[in-house]
């Protein structure tokens, strides 16, 4: 099993910067890849970006290219969302998401979630 906590979120202005931060715990030895994902009021989760733990590889959605950055510390299992040229359209709730295979078995958790809010 994986434990995700996740911190970092908060209300900020447009144009600032935050860094969210998930810590995870547990059997992460077979993990395979921790990401982000974010959903807005009255919208569907979407994907964000996320990271391949053996090699720290990492992947965004399009629309986050250039302003986010994927980041992970492996020595305190921890994975990094540095959020740059923050707009209003980036409100929503931030969650952790890793994936990890016991065998040919994937299993995933997800994190409680943290909030960002960006004032206009």
């Amino acid at each position: 099993q994986v434990q995700l906590v996740e911190s970092g979120g908060r209300e900020v202005q447009a144009g600032d910067s935050l860094r969210l931060s998930c810590t995870v715990s547990g059997r992460t030895l077979n993990l395979a890849t921790v990401g982000w994902f974010r959903q807005a009021p009255g919208k569907e989760r979407e994907f964000v970006s996320r990271i391949t733990w053996s090699n720290s590889r990492a992947a965004y959605a399009d629309s986050m290219k250039g302003r986010f950055t994927i980041s992970r510390d492996g020595a305190n299992n921890t994975v990094y969302l540095q959020m740059n040229n923050l707009r209003p359209e980036d409100t929503a709730v931030y969650y952790c998401n890793a994936l990890w295979y016991e065998g040919d078995t994937q299993y995933e958790k997800w994190g409680q979630g943290t909030q960002v809010t960006v004032a206009s």
